[in-house]
C-alpha cells in the first residue's frame, strides 16, 4: 500500500513517525512523510533518500482572539489543498497523522478521499490538534493508556511511542570513550529537548557548585544559544564533561550515561525507557495542558524518574538529587530495571500492524 506519515515540525512527532516509515517500507509499503519547513525536520531528514519527502506550511494554533488566527485560517487552507494535490499524484490508502496542526490538514485531505485515517497521540494528554482530528479517524493509537479516557468516542489502540530503529544500546565503555570521557566515573546526561533547553541550561550551572568533591563527568546538550556559557561553566567548576549544541548519534549518549536530568517530552521518554536510563525529570511548565507533568507522573509512578516541578527548581535541589541517586547504586539499579518495564515492546510495529488492519479492512468493504 501507498502510505502517508505526517510529522513535522517537533522532534517527539517526526522521530516516532520515521519509526513507523522504516518499518513500514521494510514490510514492503511506499511511504510519504509530509513535514514542516522548520529546520528541525530538515536536519533529521538531511540524508534520508529512502521516503518520499514533502513540505507544508507550518501550522501552529494562535489563540481565537489573536490577529494572527486568520493566518493561521490560511496556512491552513493552503496545507490542505496542497495535501489533495500531493494525493492526487501518489494516491494514499492510509494517512497517519503524528500530532500538531501540521498533521490535522493531511487527515483531513485523507478523510475527504475516503481512505483509512489514523492518529498518533504520544503524551499523558492530548494536545488541542489530536482532539479535534480524533473526530474523523478510523482509530488513535496511544503511547500510555492513560490518555484513552480523553478519547471515549474513538477506538483507541494502545501501541506505545515508536523509537527509531538506529536507537540501539552501545557497550557502555565504549559509548564513553567515543566522547573522550572516561569509562569508570558515573555519568550524567542533561538534554533540554527542543523546547525550553535554558530552564534546564541554567539549573545544572547553578547545581555544579553543589556537585563538587562528588565522582561525577557529565555529557551535557545545551542547544545553540547557550553551548559557550556552558561550556565556560564546566571549566571554571573543573567538572569533566562533553557538552554539544546537539548530537546526532544519541544512541552514544544514552548508552554512556547512568542517569539523565530532562523535559519529559513523550518521545524522550520512550527513548529512556528503551535505554534503561533513569531520570530526574523537570517537565515543561509551558506545554499546552501540562501535558509533560502528567507524562512524568507516570514514570515517577513507576518509580522510573524523580519528578522535579520547575517551581521547585534550584541549583541546590537538583544537585541534592543528583547526589541522593548517583551515591545510592541500589536504588539507581531499581529505577534501572522499573525503567526497562516502561520500554515500548516494537511500538513502530504495532502502529504498522494497525494501520494494516484497518486499511485491508477498507479495502475489502
Amino acid at each position: 500500500m501507498n502510505a502517508v506519515i505526517a510529522c513535522g515540525g517537533t522532534g517527539g512527532h517526526l522521530f516516532p513517525g520515521i519509526a513507523v516509515a522504516e518499518v513500514l517500507q521494510n514490510r514492503g509499503h511506499e511511504v510519504m512523510l509530509l513535514v514542516s519547513e522548520k529546520d528541525i525536520d530538515a536536519v533529521a531528514l538531511s540524508g534520508r533518500t529512502n521516503f518520499q519527502i514533502e513540505k507544508l506550511p507550518t501550522v501552529g494554533l494562535p489563540s481565537r482572539f489573536s490577529p494572527a488566527f486568520f493566518g493561521f485560517t490560511r496556512r491552513f487552507v493552503e496545507s490542505l489543498s496542497l495535501c489533495r494535490s500531493i494525493y492526487r499524484k501518489f494516491n494514499p490508502h492510509a494517512v497517519l497523522g503524528m500530532g500538531g496542526f501540521t498533521s490535522t490538514a493531511p487527515v483531513l485531505a485523507g478523510r475527504f478521499r475516503g481512505i483509512a485515517t489514523f492518529i498518533h497521540e504520544s503524551n499523558a494528554v492530548p494536545g488541542k490538534a489530536n482532539r479535534w482530528t480524533a473526530r474523523v479517524v478510523n482509530a488513535v493509537m496511544l503511547g500510555f493508556k492513560e490518555c484513552a479516557p480523553f478519547f471515549p468516542k474513538t477506538r483507541t489502540e494502545i501501541t506505545g511511542t515508536p523509537v527509531r530503529t538506529e536507537l540501539v544500546p552501545l557497550d557502555r565503555a565504549d559509548a564513553r570513550r567515543k566522547l573522550g570521557l572516561r569509562e569508570d566515573l558515573p555519568t550524567l546526561l542533561v538534554m533540554g529537548g527542543s523546547q525550553g533547553a535554558s530552564g534546564i541550561n541554567q539549573a545544572l550551572i547553578k547545581a555544579l557548585p553543589f556537585l563538587q568533591g562528588m565522582p561525577l563527568q557529565v555529557i551535557h546538550l545545551s542547544g545553540a544559544r547557550d553551548e559557550r556559557l556552558v561550556a565556560d561553566n564546566y571549566r571554571r567548576e573543573n567538572v569533566p564533561a562533553y557538552i554539544g549544541a546537539f548530537h546526532h548519534q544519541m544512541e552514544e549518549l544514552y548508552s554512556a550515561a547512568d542517569l539523565v536530568v530532562a523535559r519529559a517530552g513523550a518521545a524522550s521518554l520512550a527513548e529512556f525507557a528503551a535505554f534503561s536510563l533513569p531520570g530526574i525529570l523537570i517537565p515543561f511548565p509551558y506545554a499546552a495542558d501540562d501535558h509533560q507533568t502528567r507524562n512524568a507522573e507516570i514514570y515517577a509512578h513507576a518509580d522510573a524518574a524523580i519528578l522535579l516541578k520547575q517551581s521547585d527548581l534550584s541549583g541546590e535541589s537538583l544537585a541534592r538529587n543528583i547526589r541522593e541517586l548517583m551515591e545510592n547504586p541500589q536504588r539507581l539499579q531499581q529505577m534501572v530495571a522499573n525503567c526497562t518495564r516502561l520500554a515500548p515492546n516494537d511500538a513502530a510495529g504495532r502502529v504498522a500492524n494497525t494501520i494494516e488492519k484497518y486499511t485491508t479492512h477498507e479495502a475489502h468493504v
